[in-house]
């Protein structure tokens, strides 16, 4: 291997990593399904439906970790809306901000997620 090419492996060792950075979170007690409400201290939020699962598969190396997005309806006081919430990006919801903490079961080449089998695990930080 040159040292051009021995310079670039090293520079993607970094990138390579970046898979297991995306948070999966341990099935645990306020882990929801879709169609079941998580209360976070806040904000009430029920996801509704996975529209997107491109998170890299265990047994594999990516140079992008991806990320799930999911619709989910969200209570607060008196009202719900509808929103997209992706687990690269924390949303806004009232004075404060929501994020999709963790979600399980890992994705893998071996075998597809049912919808019945995803747990998802959500944060709330409120505002001052």
């Amino acid at each position: 291997m040159d040292i051009s090419r021995t310079a670039l492996a090293l520079a993607a060792l970094p990138l390579l990593g970046a898979c297991a950075t995306l948070p999966r979170g341990d099935v645990g007690p306020d882990d929801v399904a879709l169609g079941q409400t998580a209360n976070v201290g806040g904000p009430r939020v029920t996801p509704l439906k996975v529209l997107e699962d491109s998170r890299c598969p265990m047994e594999a190396r990516c140079v992008w970790a991806g990320r799930v997005r999911l619709q989910v309806r969200i209570k607060l006081g008196s009202g719900s809306e509808l929103r997209e919430i992706a687990s690269d990006k924390p949303i806004q919801v009232g004075d404060g901000t929501l994020e999709l903490a963790g979600v399980m079961p890992p994705r893998s080449v071996q075998r597809s997620i049912a919808p019945r089998d995803y747990r998802f695990s959500f944060r709330f930080a409120g505002g001052l």
